[in-house]
């Protein structure tokens, strides 16, 4: 069953690659997809894809690298044109907190914010937006960026390529069902992660509200 899920995935070469993994790199940061897919997983991926062949690691990781740092310069500048109205859809109203204390690190800590906020799955969403509608100067903004981008980028492409490496040359003929096993494990830990991250974010539930407390 996970195989043949798998397997389309993994069997992905050349532009359709380069495509798919760009445009979920991208897309995560520039139109906050990242709440749903996150981008690690697609970057991860890329650098399977490297280790079996399909794409040149070099490749992959320039069209990650751009899509996160292009991406990233799209939602500032949305953010910056119509930041006010986005907070107040459904998906980010509900993450207020979280948003609150993004833009307190943007005041604080500029430039050093962007860059810390690549290596967040929420922060990546909504940090070059909230940057946009700041008013942050985009001089500043860009080279912190681009160092994020370009440092999350290398990580987990090569997390991806050194994984998938390792167990091509372990295993032979299962190596694609190992492998695809693998990233699995891989995508569920960094969605724990991000499920962590979001309670923590949103903090406790109304039920747990002082007047919840008096009322019992």
């Amino acid at each position: 069953m996970i195989s043949r899920v798998l397997e389309p995935l993994l069997s992905l070469h050349g532009w359709e690659a380069y495509v798919l993994v760009g445009v979920l790199v991208f897309a995560e940061d520039a139109v906050m997809l990242g709440f749903v897919f996150p981008g690690e997983t697609a970057a991860i991926l890329g650098g399977v894809l490297a280790s079996k062949g399909g794409v040149s690691l070099g490749g992959i990781l320039a069209v990650v690298v751009v899509c996160a740092i292009v991406g990233d310069s799209v939602g500032y500048a949305i953010g910056d044109r119509w930041g006010h109205q986005l907070l107040r859809l459904g998906p980010l109203h509900k993450r207020q907190k979280g948003i609150d204390a993004a833009l307190d690190q943007l005041k604080r800590r500029g430039a050093i914010a962007v860059f810390v906020g690549r290596f967040s799955a929420f922060l990546r969403a909504v940090v070059p937006g909230l940057a946009g509608m700041s008013k942050m100067r985009y001089r500043i903004f860009l080279p912190a960026n681009a160092l994020g981008g370009t440092c999350w980028g290398f990580l987990y492409v090569l997390l991806g390529y050194f994984v998938g490496e390792r167990v091509e040359k372990a295993t032979g003929i299962a190596s694609d069902i190992l492998l695809g096993l693998i990233v699995v494990v891989i995508v569920v830990l960094v969605v724990r992660h991000r499920r962590k991250e979001k309670r923590e974010i949103e903090g406790p539930s109304e039920a747990a509200t002082p007047g919840s407390d008096a009322a019992g």
